[in-house]
């Protein structure tokens, strides 16, 4: 045993069984290995639930099956990406829960082959390239083909062969032309000048299309589905057409005014076999006198690209007929980017609205089953465009065309009726949202379309603000996808299990046995609610209390606390978007909110974050006392790193000795050079204890016996470099503290528990970076561990971040990642107080999770 121990021989690689760090009981659990570099597999009996609520951040792509119209595929932009096999009805992580949480984090393309349904192939944007054989459900990395690129093609005739686009054509926020980059700007996480050909099935790739142009980015490529020796490629330098499978290629945009397409498609008819281009221009703006002229819009080729048609007949419209002051500025940030001024120079050199103009489209659908249905997209948000809805189809094959998805102010006030009547163009607003209906109301249509795609029936897909919308009408009518109401009208929702929000503390203690409440990033605060006669007893509805539901509510909040002695009183504390750096308060159970402190700011636009704040704890003996912690080394933030330079408030210990009116820094024993303190915790039976979890590369934990005006640093483990959390169990009044830095060695990390106040300590899990452990207030033998993924060049040391479970008081462990899709990222991880078959967890970015254990079919209210 002591040849074992050494370091450098097999200690290192074991995972940890009481304070000899090493994995037992093999025998007993059937789903660990020793070695800790090499992957370990989930209790498959433990599955997580992602209960949303579902899309509450950007959709960056959405992908339809070629032939199974009810498989689908969403990437959003938080790392996660989903699969539906149902339509939409339900939807699941395609990561691998155990795996390093890296892959598939951000998905640039999902392509099927028509020929065999089941494989499919995928890219994202670290280069890693997968394949599926089961339709989606799994993915397997086969390549890595280094940096980002673009879109992918299967070969309709062998699967084996596909197509590979150099490029960062689709970085919708900062790929934009202007007349000074007419072919796009350059990324530096992205390569150039080619496109890659494997008839291996990616075991080898060999470069093509290398003679075109040395930044070439491709935007999308066509494969004729009956002749595929013909190929069709839309790039940053034109529309480029191969007679050969790739092996030359040459121009064709005869017809095109500017050929700059920013995307393409095309429609296959059975039954006449006609083969049909389609194509969405950059919009190419010129000076005329003291306004602007504008040319492009969509255009068809129904000769195999020869020759190209203008079908954007009234696609052009007249700006001075909408009035509407939110698009008249859309329109001056737009031309100002293209002419490359100032949206105030704009507004002074072209003083006059254009009466025929075209916004900045940047995609384009058409129906499979009819060749006369196109839709068109553009980002106003993002993109630098402008004008009226957020998507335009026609259904004649061009001659007409209307503003088909309808939503904001302008619609919602039934503006320009006169004008729109004469275009014979609805009117009033056809979107419908979950949660943030009220918010996009009171919107002047800013947010912007951000995908656009169809389905085998011919069903449409966008994604406005932050929901995704399906129509089954041609665009007269769209519905959200994301999640359930309970009722209609109730505001309670049950997430369909896609959820890209950013998941933050949860309190689960709230003096409402019934209510849990959940903090979010960039939608608020929400609680849990009775699910009615739902179907599933395990699922979790949830409504929003404060954030998009409330007329500028804050939308990020960090952390929460309830007074001990009033259920209906509630703090919040936010560190971006609307009343960052506040402590805000409601004493009514959540309908309405006041700031009574301003605690911290910044000189940055309100979207950037300040300091983080953690841990907002209430003293339950006098509820004027009030603690957290302002955490400088953000480990678990969306955007991590250190915390910016505050103009007002500090990083460290928080105390309020008035109910949160006035606040102050006690910083007093633990002000060393970068201190960065991320969780506290206050003694169960003397609340005039308190812990800090130093998380810096020079932390530790410390405690003070005195509310925090002194602190005192304890005697731990000397391999310990910093300390991610403090718990206390308050059953057994046992201490856990998680360790770990993201660049630390393997034997700094891990779970060490005293049971004698901090004397000495046991070491009872073994890995490199871990973020939180706990105990359940109903069972002290559950405890529930997250550990996170560690730094890119250390990914191969340890091979299993995530959550893991014991249920005999750390004896043995199982690693229960099934369903997660963010197992590096796990921020928050409990066992719920009253029944302790049901743990909770937070995602950095697809929402909450709820579990069940020993097959427990009741639901999480069962006790």
């Amino acid at each position: 045993m002591k040849r074992l121990m050494t370091p450098k021989v097999f200690f290192s690689l074991l995972l940890p069984l009481l304070s000899l760090s090493l994995w037992a009981q093999e025998s007993n659990n059937a789903y660990f290995k020793k070695i800790k570099n090499e992957k370990v597999i989930s209790d498959p009996s433990i599955v997580w639930k992602n209960f949303g609520p579902g899309m509450s951040g950007y959709c960056e792509e959405f992908w339809c099956h070629p032939t199974d119209p009810n498989v689908m595929f969403m990437g959003p932009d938080m790392h996660v990406t989903f699969g539906t096999w149902d339509g939409g009805k339900s939807w699941k992580t395609i990561k691998d829960s155990d795996g390093l949480g890296h892959d598939l984090e951000r998905t640039h393309d999902i392509q099927f082959s028509t020929k065999n349904p089941d494989f499919g192939v995928a890219i994202e944007r670290e280069g890693g390239v997968y394949t599926s054989i089961d339709r989606g459900r799994t993915w397997k990395q086969v390549a890595d083909i280094g940096m980002a690129h673009t879109k992918l093609a299967i070969h309709p005739k062998k699967e084996q062969t596909w197509f590979i686009g150099a490029g960062d054509f689709w970085n919708v926020k900062n790929n934009h032309r202007s007349l000074q980059n007419l072919n796009g700007v350059k990324h530096n996480r992205a390569n150039y000048g080619y496109i890659l050909k494997t008839t291996n099935g990616g075991k080898s790739f060999k470069k093509i299309a290398t003679n075109i142009a040395d930044d070439l980015d491709v935007g999308r490529i066509i494969i004729h589905p009956i002749k595929p020796n013909l190929m069709w490629i839309a790039t940053n330098h034109g529309v480029f057409k191969s007679n050969n499978e790739g092996k030359s290629w040459e121009s064709c945009a005869k017809g095109l005014p500017n050929n700059l397409p920013r995307d393409m498609t095309a429609q296959y008819d059975k039954k006449t076999e006609q083969f049909t281009l389609l194509l969405i221009e950059q919009t190419f703006f010129e000076e005329n006198n003291k306004t602007v002229s504008a040319k492009g819009g969509v255009y068809k080729s129904s000769d195999l690209g020869s020759n190209w048609e203008n079908i954007s007949s009234n696609l052009y419209f007249d700006l001075k007929q909408i009035h509407f002051t939110a698009e008249h500025d859309r329109f001056y940030r737009a031309i100002g980017y293209w002419f490359g001024i100032s949206k105030k120079e704009a507004k002074q050199k072209y003083p006059q609205l254009p009466s025929h103009t075209l916004s900045v489209f940047n995609r384009i659908v058409v129906n499979p089953l009819d060749p006369n249905e196109i839709h068109v997209a553009f980002n106003k948000k993002h993109d630098f465009s402008f004008g009226p809805g957020d998507l335009w189809s026609t259904t004649d094959g061009g001659k007409t065309w209307k503003v088909t998805a309808r939503q904001g102010k302008y619609w919602l006030g039934k503006n320009d009726l006169k004008y729109w009547n004469q275009r014979n163009n609805p009117t009033g607003t056809n979107v419908k949202f979950a949660h943030l209906q009220h918010y996009m109301d009171l919107e002047p249509a800013r947010s912007g379309n951000r995908m656009l795609a169809v389905n085998a029936k011919g069903e449409v897909f966008i994604g406005i603000d932050q929901q995704t919308l399906k129509s089954t009408d041609q665009g007269g009518s769209w519905f959200q996808i994301d999640d359930d109401e309970t009722a209609t009208g109730s505001q309670q929702w049950i997430g369909r299990g896609g959820s890209n929000l950013p998941g933050r503390f949860m309190l689960l203690e709230t003096g409402i046995p019934e209510r849990r409440l959940l903090c979010s990033g960039e939608h608020g605060l929400w609680e849990t609610t009775k699910i009615g006669n739902w179907k599933d007893p395990q699922a979790v509805a949830v409504q929003q209390l404060e954030g998009q539901v409330n007329h500028f509510g804050m939308h990020s909040v960090s952390t929460v606390a309830v007074h001990p002695k009033d259920p209906d009183t509630i703090y919040i504390l936010g560190w971006r978007q609307s009343h960052r750096g506040k402590l805000r308060r409601s004493k009514d159970g959540g309908k309405t909110w006041e700031n009574i402190a301003t605690i911290f700011n910044v000189n940055s636009p309100l979207h950037k974050k300040l300091a983080a704040q953690n841990s907002l704890i209430i003293d339950p003996q006098n509820p004027k006392n009030m603690y957290f912690c302002a955490t400088h080394q953000m480990i678990s933030e969306v955007s991590g790193g250190r915390g910016p330079k505050l103009t007002k408030g500090e990083y460290g210990f928080y105390r309020s000795f008035d109910g949160g009116y006035t606040w102050e820094v006690s910083n007093k024993g633990i002000d060393h050079k970068g201190a960065s303190i991320r969780r506290i915790i206050m003694d169960p039976v003397q609340p005039t204890t308190l812990y800090a979890a130093g998380n810096d590369n020079n932390g530790g934990l410390f405690k003070s016996t005195d509310k925090g005006s002194n602190w005192v640093k304890v005697k731990i483990p000397a391999q310990i470099k910093a300390v991610n959390n403090v718990f206390i169990d308050r059953n057994t009044k046992e201490v856990f503290i998680s360790t770990g830095r993201r660049t630390g060695e393997y034997n700094e990390g891990g779970v060490w528990k005293s049971k004698n106040n901090g004397k000495t300590w046991q070491k009872i899990f073994n890995a490199p970076f871990v973020w939180q452990a706990e105990t359940s207030p109903v069972n002290p033998d559950i405890i529930v561990v997250s550990v996170a993924g560690q730094a890119g060049d250390k990914k191969g040391n340890f091979k299993n971040p995530g959550v893991y479970l014991s249920k005999d008081g750390g004896n043995a462990w199982t690693k229960i990642n099934k369903g997660l899709g963010q197992p590096n990222k796990i921020v928050d991880v409990k066992p719920d107080p009253y029944n302790e078959n049901v743990l909770w967890c937070a995602s950095w970015g697809c929402g909450w999770f709820i579990t069940y254990l020993n097959d427990d079919q009741n639901g999480w209210l069962h006790q």
